[in-house]
This record gives structure tokens, sequence and C-alpha cells, in this order.
């Protein structure tokens, strides 16, 4: 027992052995090379132990389960060989659980992943707490990897084909409830007595074995090969469409599924190691590995410096817009905490109100939540048009219009009307911090917070500090961001930030390229394409036409000439168009007859847009220098932040695109894309649309230096 660093493993008087994990030194317990050796060894005392009647997996963490495969274990395997071995040793150990004669139960408490779900679903009986921490998924997907353990093999035969795809697929985590309707758990109870429970599972034997639930139309589809042919043919297609070639991982996912099913288990196994094993050598994968450990990584900083943090604990938030409602609600269900919100008019706290109420409603629709737990969050949100309840907020967050004096009138309301130490957080996207803490009183309370919108889903925020802004301020209001359940990044007061700056120029790029004749959907086609979620023109309508190039002129005036937008788009705001908001932007949001629209594929262009522009649309570019010459802009332009010292590392830059605009993910970010572009290839692609555009292409001096140097971002660069 001396060996054991990670389990610790007691037999009670009814000879069930508890085996509780708790890796030290880790907030959450993760499957290491080491972990899996002391599995072996628990698993040879089991087997000489003729005595015990059961075995019960439990975690020695207060929150959760286990969070998955130690990532950096995978990573160190260098070759296809030695990351297959990796998988076929995963699946031997998992495969001596399920095929021990003693009955083991997994008593899940808090998250229960990756191959912490596949250690599980090796047990006989899987037991959860109807804790709203517990949740279980395979989310290998998300770093381009399949279940390498045996998921693609026991899930499918456990919850049924659809549900498992579903599961594996997407990535996605469901709740306990939700686990034991799919059946898989046995039993969801109260976490106080999910070890009783869980003995009582293993002393009655191991359980006959059952079939997969299955619906009519599951039992239609999963239970001849016809019907599982036509299943597995969709999911490949629906795959195709959605990843566009540029993620590899869940056609192999559905593979690995389709042989063990129509095959056998063996084979089913050998598709699952071998899979796991090409998938792991890909780029992709190399890629959102390093992004997961830089998240991982970062998350773990802002926890050692959150005990400087000051409480923000009582929130208010000005202005009931689109962005104040968003702001509102994730401070109030994400975060917990009460907000008051205030406007000039009753309407805009109407609005904001109505925000979180049409979230929570969807949610109780979709059974997310109950309707008492809607109220709950609801009755965190209060409102009013004067500076009541405002004397004891902890931080206020300004989300009015984009105009300084109001802003600063805003930091002079705030410090008359609230505590001392009162935090006030301007959500600018564009105005310069110093600017807006200039007439304050006590300059260290006054900090940036720019979020994305929607703000209930975009996960990144940028916190920015003017150069008195204290590091307790800082340090408070990263924590507040990620109780909201955002990615934090900090960056250096000036124009557009970094996330903004990026941005501009990869749009209007798109906007040179549309006034040169080349069709609107062609455009957004290829950069969708290329790995972004939607094109630069239809993030423009989504955004808003009005709101996204407000930013032109400061970012113009500040940086300098290559940010100034094409003059034909003053017509585009001077005919009305402000995109999806007012159904008049580059693509028509008029309503058309319901059945035209089920048939309509993709979003249909407003074709008047051409002639406003003045220009004949035809496609006449290949989609390859479509997507260069967007892409070069950002990639020149996140440099320079680097440069500037806007961004403290390439880190944060990576972060802040994939978070903050969709960057391909599996690119790594603009930093390592850079990197595997080659800084030479970048510089000399510059300085050819250089000499033909003129200087908005000329390169970033620091892309100059590096290519001299022979330098990259990243010293691990795929």
């Amino acid at each position: 027992m001396s060996k054991l660093q990670h389990f610790s493993m007691s037999i009670d008087e009814d000879q069930v052995a508890v085996i509780s994990l708790n890796v030290p030194e880790e907030s959450m317990n993760v499957l290491s090379g080491q972990t899996m050796d002391e599995i072996e060894i628990i698993l040879n005392q089991i087997e000489s132990n003729r005595e015990l009647k059961g075995v019960v997996l439990t975690s020695g963490k207060a929150d959760s389960f286990i969070a998955g495969a130690d990532i950096n274990m995978i990573s160190a395997c260098k070759t296809i060989d030695e990351t297959e071995d990796l998988a076929r040793r995963g699946q031997a150990i998992f495969a001596r659980v399920e095929k021990s004669q003693v009955p083991f139960a997994a008593a899940i408490h808090g998250v229960c992943l990756g191959g912490g779900l596949e250690f599980s679903l090796a047990c006989h009986y899987r037991v959860a707490s109807d804790d709203e921490k517990t949740q279980l998924g395979l989310p290998e997907v998300k770093l381009g990897l399949l279940p390498g353990s045996g998921g693609t093999q026991r899930l499918p035969r456990l919850v049924g084909i659809q549900n498992a795809l579903d599961m594996m697929l997407t990535g996605k985590q469901v709740r306990a409830k939700k686990a034991l309707k799919m059946g898989l758990v046995d039993d969801v109870v109260p976490n106080s007595i999910l070890l009783d429970v869980a003995k009582k599972r293993v002393m009655a034997g191991k359980p006959a074995a059952t079939k997969a639930k299955l619906n009519l139309v599951g039992k239609a589809l999963e239970t001849n090969s016809f019907g599982r042919g036509v299943l597995f043919d969709q999911a490949l297609k629906a795959v195709e469409k959605k990843t566009l070639g540029n993620y590899p991982a869940p056609a192999r996912i559905i593979e690995a599924v389709r042989v063990g099913i129509e095959n056998g288990i063996v084979q089913g196994y050998q598709t699952e190691a071998r899979g796991f094993a090409e998938l792991c050598q890909t780029p992709q994968s190399f890629q959102l590995r390093h992004l997961f450990l830089t998240t991982t990584e970062q998350k773990k900083q802002f926890k050692a410096n959150a005990v400087k943090a000051r409480s923000c604990e009582k929130i208010g938030v000005l202005g009931g817009g689109l962005m104040g409602g968003g702001i509102a609600y994730v401070s109030a269900v994400k975060a917990g905490f009460p907000v008051r919100i205030k406007d000039i008019r009753e309407e805009g706290i109407q609005h904001a109100l109505k925000y979180s109420y049409d979230l929570l409603s969807q949610k109780v629709k979709r059974r997310f939540i109950t309707a008492a737990q809607m109220q709950q969050d609801l009755n965190k949100l209060t409102g009013s048009v004067d500076w009541s309840g405002f004397k004891n907020r902890d931080i206020v967050v300004e989300a009015v219009f984009e105009d300084l004096a109001l802003k600063q009138q805003m930091v002079e309301a705030v410090e008359n009307n609230c505590h001392e130490n009162t935090i006030f957080a301007s959500n600018t996207s564009s105005l310069p911090i110093a600017q807006i803490a200039q007439k304050a009183q006590r300059p260290e309370n006054v900090v940036g917070l720019h979020y994305f919108s929607p703000v209930d889903k975009m996960p990144l925020v940028e916190i920015i500090p003017h150069e008195k802004t204290s590091e307790e301020t800082i340090t408070s209001v990263i924590e507040f961001a990620r109780k909201q359940g955002k990615t934090p990044i900090v960056v250096k007061d000036g124009a557009g930030f970094y996330v903004n700056r990026i941005l501009a120029l990869y749009i209007n790029e798109a906007a040179q390229i549309l006034l040169e004749g080349e069709p609107v959907d062609v455009i957004d086609r290829a950069l969708v394409k290329f790995g972004f979620p939607v094109g630069p023109l239809k993030l423009l309508d989504e955004v808003g036409i009005d709101v996204g190039t407000k930013i032109i002129p400061i970012l113009t005036e500040n940086l300098g000439e290559r940010f100034k937008a094409p003059k034909a788009f003053q017509r585009i705001l001077e005919d009305g168009r402000k995109g999806k908001k007012n159904r008049k932007g580059f693509y028509n949001y008029q309503k058309s007859n319901p059945l035209k629209k089920l048939l309509r594929k993709e979003s249909i262009i407003d074709e008047s847009i051409y002639d406003l522009l003045a220009i004949d649309a035809a496609q006449s570019l290949n989609q390859e220098e479509i997507v260069e010459r967007c892409m070069i802009q950002m990639l020149n332009e996140a440099a320079r932040c680097l440069e500037e010292g806007i961004i403290a590392s390439p880190q944060d830059g990576d972060i802040g695109a994939i978070f903050g605009i969709g960057f391909p993910p599996f690119l790594g970010g603009p930093f390592r894309y850079m990197d595997s572009y080659g800084i030479e290839n970048l510089v000399e692609r510059l300085q050819s649309y250089q000499l033909r555009f003129g200087g908005r292409f000329e390169p970033a001096q620091i892309l100059l230096d590096y290519e001299a140097q022979g330098k990259s971002f990243y010293s691990d660069h795929a």
C-alpha cells in the first residue's frame, strides 16, 4: 500500500473496498501515467482478495470526480505507435475492471469527463449525485481526439448509438438527471448518501446484461444493419458539413463506433486505439491541446493571484441596452450576485430585465432549470432610474453610449453615489481608459472591462488598466470576470485595445475585396471554409454595421491611415443599413414565405447592396487569395500589438483572438498560426501585397526582426 500516492483503499466490515482517488497538488483528479500504474496495483490486490464483495470508486476531491486524462502525458508521445500503446494500455486496464468477478461501482460527484467517464463506463454500476456540479461527458473531440480507452465502444452499447454520437461529436456534458434518463447512470441520489447507495449496488452482485433504452426512432435505426447504415451515413454528412474538413476527429469517432457495432468490439478497440494515435499526431490536435494547456495555466495563475482581490459581490450596471442587459445576466445568473441596473428611462430597465427573462425562459422550456430556479435568478435583478441602491455596490459596470464626456460623467456620478472603494469598470470598445479616468477623484478604481456581444455567449473579456489603475483593482476585476464564466486577458490601454484592432483590419480588407467586385457570399464562404464561424461581412451584419464601423475613425485618428475604411462604406450607413437588427445589411433579413425559408439552405444576399456600391459583382479571385489578404492583415496587426505591448504575450494574443472573434481554434491562434505559416513566408506575402495595394500591407517591424533573426513566437511550434 506504500506505493500508492494517488489512491487510498479501505475495506469495510461488509467486505466492500472503497477506492478514493486524490491526485496530490491538483485541484481536480486527472489520470496520469502514475495513476494508471497505481490502478494496476489496486487491481492486482482486488483480484487476489477472495473475500471482497464489491469495490466502490470515489473521489477525494470536494467537488470533482475525475476530469480526464493528463494532456501532458498524451503530448509526451512522439510517435503514432507510442500513442497507440498508450491507448491500448488504457483499454486493457479498464477491460480488467469490466471483467472483474467483483462488481465495481463509480460513485460520481462533480465533473466526470474523458478518461474519468471511460473508467466509470468500465464499472458495473454508476451512481451520480444530484448536485449541479455533477456533469458527465467525453470532450476529447475538443482536443482534436477521440475517446481512446474504450469510450467509443462502451458508450453506444450503454446509451444507444445516437445518444453516444451526440455526446462524443459535440463534447457536451450532461447533468445527472439527463444521464439517468439516457441510461448512462443507474441512480441519482443526494451526495450525502452517494457512497451508501453505491455500496448497496455492489453488494447486490453484478447486474444482468441490459440493452440500451431506445425510443421508436432509435429502435427503427439502431436494431438493424440498414437503419444503422443510414444513421452513420447521415452523421458523417452532418459532420462534413459542419467541419468543412478542418477537424478530422469527428469522422474518426464515427468510424470507431461503426466498426465496433458492425464488426465486433475487438476490431472496435483496434480502430479506436489507432484513430486516437493518428489524431494525436495531427496539427489540429497539437494546436487544440496547446490552447487547452494555455488556458488552464492562465486559470491557475489567476487563481493564485485571487487572494489579492477585493470582494465584488454587489454589482451595479449602468445602461439597459443590449450590452447592459447581457452584463446584468452573466452577473446575476452565472456569477449568482445581486445586480442593480440603472437607466435614465424605465423602458431601459425593462429591456435589461427582459434580456434575462427571455434567456431563462428558454432554459425552463428545455428543462435545463425549473421555473422556481428561474424566479430565484430573476429576483437577483432590480433596477431604478436614480442612484438608490448603489451606495454599497462593490463594482459598477458602465455600458452607456460610446461618448467620452458621458462616460466621464458616469465616473463622477459613481464616485459621488457609491462608496470610496467601488470599482468603476467601463465597457468601452474603443475609448482609451486613461481619458475616461481623466477627471476621476479615485483613478485607481477605474478600469476597462470590455465584453463582446452577445455577452451571454462570447467567452472573452478584455481587462484594460490605465497607468493609475491599482493592482488590487485589476486582480479584483479579473476574479469578477472569471465568476461570470468569462476568459479574461489583460491588455494595455490604447485605441481599440487588442481584439477590435485586429478585427478592424480583417473586416476592412473584406470590404476592399467586395469593392473590387467579389460577391458577398464568396468572401464569407472563403473565410468560413478557412475555419471562422461566420464570414467577415456576415459578422458585420450580426454586430451591427453602425456599431462595427463606429470605432474606425477612432482607430484611424490614433493609429494611422491603414485603419481607414473604404469611402464607399459611408453609402451603406447613409442608406440606413445597420445589419440584422434593422433587417437591412449585406444579407436579406426581410420576412419571407415560411416554405421558402425552410427550403433555403443558406442566407440570401441583399442584391441591392451591389447597386448601392456601384459594383458589378462576379467572382474573379480564388478563395486562397481572399483568405490570405484578410488573414495577413489580422496577423500583421496582432504582431504590432505584441510589439507595442498592447498584449503581454503571444499566449494572450491567441486566447483573445480565439475566444473574442472566433479565430479558428484548430490553428492555435494568430501567433501559433504565424509560426506554422512561417514568419519569412508571412513577410514575403505582406511585401508582395504592399507592392500591389500600398501601405496598409506594410509588415510590422517585429516581423521583419523575427525574419532576420530566424525567430518564432513559440519555441515548440508544430
